[in-house]
C-alpha cells in the first residue's frame, strides 16, 4: 500500500491554537530533528481551559516527542518555555513563581528556559535550563 492513500495526517487541537500548533510541528522538526509530518497530531488541554499563552509551547513538544516514541515523561516532572522559530527557549513571565508553586505541589525536576532558571537552589526541585530545543530534548532522553 503507497502513503498517498493514508490521505493526510490530522492535526486537532481542543485548548490550543492550531496554527501555533502547526508552527511548533515545524520548529521540532526544523530544530529537533524530529519530523511528525506523516502523523497525526491531537492536542488537547483538559477541564475545558484554553491556553492562550506561549509558555505552553516546550511543554507541548515535550508531550509529542513522549508520544511519539511511546515513552511517557515522568509526572514529577514541570516544563513551561516559548520556543522561537528558530529553535531557541525565551523565557516567561512569573518563572520564579511557576518554579516555587511547582516545588510546593512536589514535582522533583525542572526544564525551564535559561532565562527563568532561579538565581538560588529551589529544595527538593532540580532544575535544568534551556536554551535551545535541541538541549531540552536531550534533557529527555
Amino acid at each position: 500500500m503507497d502513503d498517498s492513500s493514508l490521505g493526510n495526517p490530522r492535526r486537532v487541537t481542543v485548548g490550543f491554537e492550531q496554527n501555533r500548533l502547526a508552527m511548533l510541528l515545524a520548529v521540532l522538526h526544523r530544530h529537533g530533528g524530529i519530523q511528525v509530518g506523516d502523523q497525526d497530531v491531537f492536542a488537547n488541554v483538559v477541564g475545558g481551559v484554553r491556553v492562550m499563552e506561549t509558555s505552553a509551547d516546550l511543554a507541548l513538544l515535550l508531550a509529542v516527542v513522549s508520544s511519539l516514541r511511546d515513552r511517557p515523561l515522568p509526572r514529577d516532572w514541570v516544563v513551561f518555555g516559548e520556543v522561537g522559530l528558530s529553535g531557541e527557549i525565551r523565557p516567561v513571565a512569573s518563572g520564579q513563581e511557576r518554579l516555587s508553586e511547582a516545588a510546593k505541589h512536589g514535582f522533583k525536576l525542572a526544564i525551564v528556559p535559561k532565562g527563568n532558571a532561579p538565581k538560588k537552589a529551589i529544595s527538593g526541585l532540580k532544575v535544568i535550563p534551556v536554551s535551545r530545543l535541541a538541549e531540552a530534548l536531550e534533557a529527555c532522553q
